[in-house]
């Protein structure tokens, strides 16, 4: 199954395998921006080779335990957006992990994309709540939750091997009572309500 979700310019469509070159030469052309955040393999060296990592994206995908998106703007594709840990019952959550290139951060892609696909978690799928996690350095990345309004809720130490290391994260979440006219509209409304970020204070 593959489908597509989208507004204005932004369109998230689920990943398909002839995206894996586009999505290497993004990641091999992008180093200096995407090395500080990028997951690593505390017992060897990450491959750039997206194939293996897009199929094995697909199969968590046919499983219902995950969906990989492209973030695309304008038809091209410039990031992506992975949703993974994606359960049902009794928890009904998943998370959302994002990038895009430089040249288009900072201009509302990534927040309408998240928003999108949060959307799609809460209203199709019936899940009960969306989590984020960040890197307390990663500002842009900070910025996305906050215009969306996703609430502070701790700090997970050494929770990620990042770029070589075990870092720190943030966690952020909705849940579908906190957000029943819809993430995008909340936000496109400005109706997002004034909250308490850390790196504020």
């Amino acid at each position: 199954m593959s489908f597509a979700l989208a507004h204005a310019n932004v369109r998230v469509r689920v990943t398909r395998m002839k995206d894996a070159k586009a999505l290497e030469r993004l990641i091999l052309g992008n180093r200096e921006w995407l090395r500080p955040w990028e997951a690593t393999n505390p017992h060897g060296a990450n491959s750039f080779d997206m194939r293996p990592n897009v199929r094995a994206m697909l199969r968590q995908f046919d499983a219902g335990t995950g969906i990989p998106f492209v973030i695309e703007m304008d038809d091209v594709v410039v990031g992506q957006l992975n949703v993974a840990n994606i359960l049902h019952g009794s928890v009904s959550s998943a998370t959302i992990g994002y990038w895009v290139v430089p040249q288009v951060a900072g201009r509302g892609i990534t927040p309408t994309a998240v928003a999108l696909v949060s959307d799609y978690l809460f209203n199709q799928m019936d899940l009960h709540r969306v989590e984020i996690e960040i890197r307390p350095e990663n500002q842009a990345s900070l910025r996305v939750v906050e215009k969306l309004g996703f609430r502070y809720e701790g700090t997970k130490l050494r929770h990620i091997h990042i770029n070589g290391e075990w870092r720190d994260h943030f966690s952020f979440a909705l849940t579908q009572e906190e957000i029943r006219e819809g993430v995008l509209n909340r936000w496109l409304q400005n109706r997002v309500p004034p909250l308490e970020y850390p790196w504020k204070n």
